[in-house]
């Protein structure tokens, strides 16, 4: 839904703390999520330190032991629910630039069906082990050996709509192993159109593999427009940062760079802004989903949103008076619970800048209330779901 204003703004650096969620969406339960809380479950349960963000308002959005709220925040602060059934990478990125699903991306609870995994062998010439649910440190860890003594590739699922292919880097090398993920990605069509097929590369020996910086997502490409779109028709760059060039297939990006880690994504996410072009600056922090999140590892998850909290500050110096720097989420993957799968979690809503009023944005009903928002704020036409609170946002 479009909302034009007078005095648009000249960026805008959209950062996707990725799996950050902050409290169960009503419909939880139907996915098994009932009570997950990413972030106040960590501040729970270690003693969690985040002064930058706690400025911002990241306490008044959800209650969190030991960040408490703050009378006058720095940042326009809320939270937003999705609309899109599921809770998986893509469909999130998408829905916050306005594209909802109607129907969720397929699963594949027992592994892949004959008529997926004989195709692929074929193609590849080889045969695969795995074709389950796993955790994928855990697979490597089971089959990392037979792979090695015999040069089939690992395929595994998880809870999300993924087909990932893991492949020790001296045994496959790693164009090949994204040669079979594009093989993979030409043949999940129709019904078994997966969210994405991901290139898992790993090093080491037995007992002591590693996974490497080298991952790739092969995403299927968004089938109507989106935010990314509209920006580049209006003239404007989209400049993505980490995974996003993946998660929308390069469609609606100008210019891209894949990173290593957070901090790199930080490093990179400030190169761009040192540039000055006009328009979106997209950027994803994978390490708290895939490093901790996924592993139920507490103490790292809460270390990373600590380390991120750090370099903060350099982000918000950077900006200048027509730039705008949000902060939010795609889904949880709360590392407090039994499961290692992402979680339907609200998302959090943080929006600095120098002509930002901060002020309560409330619950917004869909993550696709932000993009039409970013529309707004630079002054883009814009006709996609969501409704635009940018005449709030701006003094």
């Amino acid at each position: 839904m479009e909302e034009r204003i007078a005095m648009k703004l000249d960026r805008v650096i959209l950062i996707v703390l990725d799996s950050v969620g902050v409290g169960a969406l009503p419909d939880a339960a139907q996915y098994g999520d009932e009570g997950s809380n990413t972030l106040a479950h960590i501040a729970a349960t270690v003693d969690l330190r985040l002064p930058n963000l706690t400025r911002l308002g990241v306490g008044n959005i959800t209650p969190l032991r030991g960040i408490p709220p703050v009378g006058t925040p720095a940042a326009a602060w809320g939270k937003m629910a999705s609309q899109t059934a599921g809770k998986d990478t893509t469909s999130g990125h998408w829905e916050l630039t306005g594209l909802i699903l109607e129907r969720p991306f397929p699963l594949y609870p027992h592994g892949f069906p004959p008529e997926i995994i004989e195709p692929f062998e074929k193609a590849i010439g080889r045969r695969v082990l795995g074709n389950k649910p796993a955790s994928g440190t855990a697979i490597i860890e089971e089959l990392g050996a037979e792979h090695m003594r015999t040069g089939y590739p690992i395929v595994y699922t998880s809870a999300d709509s993924v087909f990932q292919i893991a492949a020790h880097e001296e045994v496959i090398p790693v164009e090949e192993l994204y040669r079979y993920c594009k093989i993979a990605r030409r043949l999940l069509t129709g019904e078994h159109a997966v969210g994405r097929v991901i290139a898992r590369p790993f090093v080491g020996e037995p007992g002591h593999f590693i996974r490497t910086d080298r991952r790739q997502d092969f995403s299927l490409e968004p089938p109507r427009p989106t935010l990314l779109d509209a920006v580049i028709a209006a003239g404007l760059e989209v400049m993505a940062v980490g995974k996003i060039k993946d998660i929308f297939a390069g469609r609606g990006i100008s210019r891209w760079i894949h990173t290593h880690d957070n901090m790199d994504g930080v490093d990179q996410t400030r190169n761009f802004m040192r540039e000055g072009e006009r328009g979106l600056i997209f950027t994803n922090l994978v390490d708290f989903d895939m490093r901790y999140g996924h592993r139920n590892d507490v103490a790292g998850y809460a270390a990373a949103l600590e380390a991120f909290d750090r370099r903060l500050p350099e982000l918000l110096d950077a900006l200048e008076t027509n730039d705008a720097l949000i902060l939010t989420a795609d889904h949880g993957c709360d590392p407090t619970t039994p499961s290692t799968d992402h979680s339907r979690e609200y998302v959090p809503l943080l929006i600095y800048g120098k002509r930002i009023r901060p002020l309560n944005i409330g619950v917004r009903p869909t993550f696709a209330d932000l993009g039409a928002t970013v529309a707004a704020l630079l002054g883009v036409p814009y006709d996609l779901p969501g409704k635009s609170f940018a005449s709030m946002l701006l003094e």
